[in-house]
């Protein structure tokens, strides 16, 4: 079980220990670093534990502000943070015109979460059709007979189908919709991709905790949040027809099996959408997690940042694993040391 507890979104959130007043008198403590960063909500619960374990071993110090991908983008162009995370990449253009830079910090997959009596966990099952259609307002009941063709011999409720979305700007909504995109024509056409769509109906949560709360809350209700957000909550995720027509489980082997696909030397920018990747153990809906920097800033305050991200890409593989992140192979690394070097003069 996840350690980790939900922080009520738009609240601040220390991460680190609170230095005793020996501590303060430490040159340690005082020759510590302090970095304020800001943005996406499904990073929060491996990067809490990495921020707790960075300030253990150096005494430096993450504060981050959970407050969606949106909210991230927006404060790193305003210079109000030293970091931002988004789970949408930037393109390289609007890299260049906000004087940003951007690399992968971790992968993370994104899950569907019902709350129907007498359905247990990974025992539903899911498609890209019926899930667009459900959020299109199109198919208005549980036992509606295309779920049922997708679930023989589950006892599904006559229940009105609650949808939930995130009311703010979401690097997950991002991605869940870009899913939607690649599979219905006819969400493409309506609603579209972005961190923040016109939703034909449901009710809007803020962040993954938001969205989790509410689904928690509201029978015959479904949403979407990270993995780590699924099991942390003890929510019913389902399983998903993938690209092969595959039925997977959301799981480690799952998520590997689609980043096995990602090849980010042949990108710019680490630009890279990984949604519907192909592959019989494929998992649909997963995603890199990205750190935005400003190449305008001194490079010592950038090299704080550095010094903290090198530190979790060597050290904070076993804690990723441990919520269910795929942390990023070895090579991918190699190349966001070059890119910092090239970009960043770091």
């Amino acid at each position: 079980m996840l350690s980790f507890k939900l922080k009520k979104l738009y609240q601040p959130i220390a991460l680190g220990l609170i230095a005793s007043s020996l501590m303060l008198s430490s040159p340690l403590v005082r020759a510590a670093d302090m970095l304020t960063g800001a943005g996406g909500t499904a990073i929060y619960p491996v990067l809490s534990k990495w921020a707790e374990a960075y300030k253990a071993a150096t005494g430096n110090e993450v504060n981050y502000q959970s407050i969606g991908s949106g909210g991230g983008i927006k404060q790193i162009k305003n210079k109000t943070v030293d970091f931002a995370d988004s789970d949408k990449p930037l393109t390289p253009e609007e890299l260049k015109e906000a004087n940003l830079a951007q690399f992968p910090a971790v992968i993370i997959a994104i899950t569907p979460v019902v709350n129907l009596p007498g359905v247990k966990p990974g025992e539903m099952v899911l498609d890209g059709s019926v899930l667009s259609n459900i959020y299109l307002g199109k198919i208005t009941k549980w036992n509606d007979p295309a779920i049922t063709a997708l679930n023989p011999g589950v006892k599904l409720p006559d229940m009105v189908i609650s949808t939930v979305h995130r009311s703010d700007g979401s690097g997950t909504t991002f991605n869940f919709t870009n899913y939607l995109s690649k599979v219905s024509p006819e969400w493409k056409d309506k609603v579209g991709s972005d961190t923040s769509v016109a939703w034909p109906s449901g009710l809007g949560g803020k962040g993954n905790e938001g969205v989790a709360g509410f689904v928690k809350q509201i029978p015959g209700s479904i949403g979407y949040v990270e993995y780590a957000y699924t099991m942390e909550t003890k929510l019913t995720y389902t399983r998903m027809k993938n690209a092969d027509n595959k039925v997977v489980m959301p799981d480690m082997g799952s998520f590997q099996a689609a980043v096995g696909n990602a090849d980010f030397s042949k990108v710019s920018d680490f630009y890279l959408i990984l949604t519907n990747q192909p592959g019989a153990k494929s998992w649909p809906i997963t995603a890199a997690t990205y750190f935005l920097m400003r190449k305008d800033y001194p490079v010592a305050q950038n090299a704080k940042v550095i010094k903290f991200s090198k530190w979790f890409l060597e050290n904070g593989q076993a804690a990723a694993e441990k919520l269910a992140y795929v942390p990023l192979p070895k090579r991918t690394v190699s190349l966001i040391e070059a890119y910092w070097k090239k970009d960043l003069g770091i």
